[in-house]
């Protein structure tokens, strides 16, 4: 037994014609893929320039509960390789949560305050040793950030 078919309307199937001037002097416009993509990078860097809003950093927050430290600093405290691993972890992660070394609180602030500006992020929430961070990819962004 086959399937009751649904009504369809008259145009469904009907394919929009090009326009004659498109097939004689041919397209000289760029593929609608490759507009859509410029579009998002645009969007992406257009993104990744503005300040958080309190409700993406509550948002980040919420999402960063359950990640583990993938930058822990040493004895050696930051160093430019440490940067360099920084920014190549949130390339791939967007957000990242940091165990900084023991010492006191200036320490751990100065210690932040070098990484955040070494790799262009954005601070989320600090507690104690702990501190999380967001930077956007241009190219691919992960994250989608409520507005």
């Amino acid at each position: 037994m086959t399937p009751p078919s649904r009504p369809r309307s008259p145009g469904a199937n009907l394919r929009t014609p090009r326009k004659p001037a498109d097939q004689a002097r041919g397209s000289t416009r760029r593929p609608a893929a490759i507009k859509r993509e410029s579009r998002a990078t645009k969007t992406a860097i257009a993104v990744a320039s503005k300040p958080l809003t309190p409700s993406q950093r509550r948002y980040l927050r919420g999402l960063c509960h359950n990640l583990k430290p993938l930058i822990l600093i040493g004895n050696k405290g930051v160093t430019p390789s440490l940067a360099a691993e920084l920014g190549q972890t949130l390339d791939h992660h967007e957000l990242v949560k940091i165990k900084l070394s023991g010492g006191d609180r200036e320490e751990r602030q100065q210690q932040l305050d070098v990484l955040l500006e070494a790799s262009g992020a954005e601070l989320v929430q600090q507690i104690g040793h702990v501190a999380s961070v967001f930077r956007r990819n241009p190219d691919q962004p992960r994250l989608a950030l409520p507005n």
